[in-house]
């Protein structure tokens, strides 16, 4: 049957209502996922995109993640270092209070083709991740440290000396792991062009070579725009897995993706598939369907996605505050929840989640107000014509007129957006939609900033994680710093830098807390973004999966992938 064929056989079969009755449930042989995002690269040090992460998780393992319970744990360290258990030490140099971590890596780790992960490969990936000439998404988590220095007795040992001492010396999730036998000669070969060492790194032009791998699965085969194919990895040093191999499959549209989950074509969609709606629709149906609530269950999850619209603050329209602020008393955002999301996803006026230790209430709130938004943009200049002329504004001859970019195909996204083009024309403002699929989005638009106006999509972190990444002006990617960062709008404030830099060197948490209740009140008066609202992590999982957690954070559920066991 062709894949044409296929596709159509499998949008009839969920609109006239078929259902996986008659399909055995998935078991351990086999386990089909689908996913609403391809990834750009699989090298996981220079991906901004969560569907490479989502992949990554399964394959390789960090110094040290947040689990499920938002706790810290050891992934490929021994232990978390601490002042005391002597691995944490403070010095001074220079007048400047610094810090040095020791660190030991598990004697039975190593890579998918036998070679240990040593200190050298922990040295090596903070030497790329430095690298202004690459394209780092996380380069803060490389640039806080001065060197790394691996012990030269024992090779599983060595010492990360930060350039400032930090409460958060040991939170590095987003420290990425490069196996320096292999990616060290690559990189060397093409260190000195800007971009070269990305796309010609064994993780992008040989995926499938033994020894990229030091997790519990290893990637078999990998096909742009349609699927990847994982097994498990014979050297791998934790738990066994019980799922012998993995396929996800990239279905961009979430409509097709729920029809092919009905269909029996896939077996699970994670995190990155079923938007909200689509979920709390298919919940509903299993509560009427028994037998289809026998295959599968939905669940949700609190997250700490912030989704939001990116502003290009370069653009000169976008740059006047005034008109920033209207077009935030433009947008309904609880009519918005409440009608694409039953009101269960919530409006959110900062970028923190209520949840989070640093969460501050005390912000400026945008309520819907119309005539507030009207009285802004004349005030920037932006004028109505007279009864009869056309509806949207003009100044200086030039029509009020952006465009919005998102992930094609993601469907709630697409509603949202038409959304907030009927609210901005009620102002006046034209809002032009021109959406890119999510390899391009993510792969080349929001790194190089290629976005003229507007950008929809979802940031995430990890728990008590001040936003440095995403909005100090140091991480605006640029050619100059390799398009590294993920300040992507452009914001530039003076006061939000100087906290995002103090925050880190404070060890008192209530004093911490004072300075990001600042930081997200000076966020919520420059309006560098449109908050939307927090989201909930979605899945749909067979009902026999046991072991399977959504985390609501940047380490995803398949990172303890060796944990899922189909019964």
């Amino acid at each position: 049957m062709s894949l044409q064929i296929r596709t159509v056989y499998v949008i009839l079969a969920f609109m006239i209502g078929f259902g996986p009755e008659g399909l055995a449930a998935p078991n351990n042989k086999q386990l089909n996922i689908g996913t609403g995002q391809e990834f750009d690269t699989l090298n996981q040090l220079v991906s901004s995109a969560s569907a490479s992460h989502y992949l990554a998780h399964m394959t390789n393992r960090s110094l040290i993640v947040p689990n499920a319970d938002w706790k810290w744990e050891c992934q490929l360290c021994v232990e978390i270092p601490t002042l005391q258990n002597g691995m944490v030490k403070t010095i001074e140099e220079g007048g400047q209070k610094k810090m040095v971590v020791s660190w030991k890596i598990k004697p039975e780790a190593v890579w998918s083709d036998g070679t240990p992960v040593t200190g050298k490969d922990i040295q090596f990936s903070w030497e790329v991740g430095t690298d202004l000439k690459v394209s780092v998404g996380e380069r803060d988590y490389y640039d806080r440290i001065e060197s790394i220095t691996p012990d030269p007795i024992d090779p599983k040992a060595f010492s990360m000396k930060y350039k400032k001492a930090r409460y958060d010396y040991y939170q590095l999730s987003s420290f990425f792991v490069l196996p320096s036998h292999i990616e060290g000669p690559i990189y060397n070969k093409h260190k000195a062009q800007l971009g070269a060492y990305e796309k010609n790194s064994a993780f992008v032009v040989d995926p499938t070579r033994l020894g990229l791998s030091n997790g519990p699965y290893m990637y078999k085969e990998v096909k742009l725009g349609s699927h990847v194919t994982l097994v498990k990895n014979p050297k791998w040093y934790g738990k066994a897995a019980a799922i012998e191999t993995v396929i996800v499959k990239v279905i961009p549209n979430t409509q097709t993706l729920e029809a092919n989950l009905v269909s029996g074509t896939i077996d699970m969609i994670g995190e990155l598939g079923l938007t909200f709606d689509q979920a709390i629709a298919l919940d509903k149906r299993l509560k009427k369907q028994p037998e289809l609530a026998k295959k599968y269950k939905v669940g949700f999850e609190e997250s700490l996605i912030y989704e939001h619209v990116e502003l290009n603050l370069d653009n000169p329209i976008l740059a006047d505050l005034r008109v920033r602020k209207a077009l935030m008393h433009a947008l309904d955002r609880q009519k918005l929840v409440d009608a694409l999301f039953e009101g269960k996803q919530k409006v959110t006026h900062t970028h923190v989640h209520p949840r989070d230790v640093y969460f501050s209430d005390a912000v400026t709130k945008y309520e819907p107000n119309l005539a507030k938004a009207a009285s802004l943009l004349d005030e920037a200049g932006w004028k109505l014509g007279s009864p009869g002329s056309p509806v949207y504004r003009e100044k200086d001859g030039k029509r009020l007129s952006l465009t919005i970019m998102t992930t094609a195909g993601n469907k709630t996204r697409e509603l949202v957006e038409v959304f907030i083009q009927e609210q901005f024309k009620k102002v006046g403002v034209e809002l032009n939609i021109n959406n890119v699929p999510p390899r391009v989005l993510f792969g080349e638009t929001t790194p190089k900033r290629q976005f003229t106006g507007l950008a929809m999509f979802a940031q995430t972190s990890t728990p008590e994680n001040p936003p440095i990444s995403t909005m100090h002006s140091s991480q605006i990617p640029s050619k100059e710093n390799g398009y590294g960062g993920q300040n992507y709008g452009g914001w530039r404030n003076k006061r939000n830098d100087e906290i995002l830099d103090t925050v880190f060197t404070e060890f008192d948490l209530e004093k911490r807390k004072v300075l990001m209740a600042e930081q997200q009140r000076i966020y919520s008066d420059d309006v560098p973004h449109f908050p939307l609202y927090m989201r909930a992590d979605v899945s749909v999982v067979p009902t026999n999966l046991k072991g399977y957690r959504m985390t609501g954070h940047l380490t995803q559920s398949t990172h303890w992938i060796q944990d899922w066991k189909l019964e």
